[in-house]
């Protein structure tokens, strides 16, 4: 097993609405804990985050440089909603396991598409056991994408291999229509595949393989 911190928010979401505010923006079913993808109209990715459930509050986790970008997409749309969100990224810790990790007193664990992502309070630690090297080589063996890296503004979920966080017959979100229309004609455009390391195109490199995202031969 291994477990490394990341460079990563911790947003927390707290009212009677918070469930459909986060489901209605995201391309995922959010009525519980999940990994899910917030999109813009054009279905460019915003930022890819763990919804996680503690008590009476969702916890949203993503990516450390992302964070305004997020708060930016999400703050305008509360509206009416009974809908508050709190930045409590100053007070906690994230980390990602490549094993499932039990939870204890001031550790909140919840499945994630990186492995398994726990937060806790800065006052408890985690031991690292995993470089950002071997976590690289844990994600190009296991075709996992990373903020940076294959995820960015620039790319689909369909792109960086993250369709299994889009859920086929939720309602409408943002981003939908565009989704769905590559989806049902079979266009995805380009696909996050494992490449070799010495790969020009290269996305991110690990020991023994490389991932990259390239149009595929019909």
């Amino acid at each position: 097993m291994g477990i490394i911190q990341l460079d990563a928010y911790v947003l927390l979401v707290s009212g009677h609405d918070r469930y459909s505010f986060i489901d209605g923006l995201s391309t995922n079913k959010v009525d519980q804990s999940c990994s899910t993808v917030l999109t813009t109209t054009s279905a460019k990715i915003i930022d890819v985050v763990d919804v996680i459930e503690v008590g009476e509050n969702l916890a949203v986790v993503g990516y450390g440089p992302y964070k305004e970008d997020v708060l930016a997409h999400l703050q305008p749309r509360i509206l009416q909603q009974n809908v508050t969100i709190r930045d409590i990224s100053s007070l906690n810790n994230v980390y990602v396991s490549t094993e499932e990790y039990a939870a204890t007193q001031g550790i909140t664990v919840s499945k994630s598409y990186l492995g398994w992502i726990m937060v806790t309070s800065t006052n408890n630690l985690l031991e690292e056991s995993m470089s950002m090297d071997d976590f690289t080589d844990y994600r190009t063996r296991h075709l996992i994408p990373y903020q940076g890296h294959e995820i960015t503004s620039n790319v689909h979920p369909f792109n960086c291999g993250l369709e299994h966080l889009v859920h086929e017959s939720k309602g409408c979100y943002i981003g939908q229509e565009v989704l769905t229309r590559m989806k049902s004609r079979g266009r995805m455009g380009k696909q996050l595949i494992q490449v070799s390391i010495e790969a020009e195109d290269a996305t991110s490199v690990g020991y023994e393989f490389s991932l990259a995202i390239r149009r595929l031969s019909p």
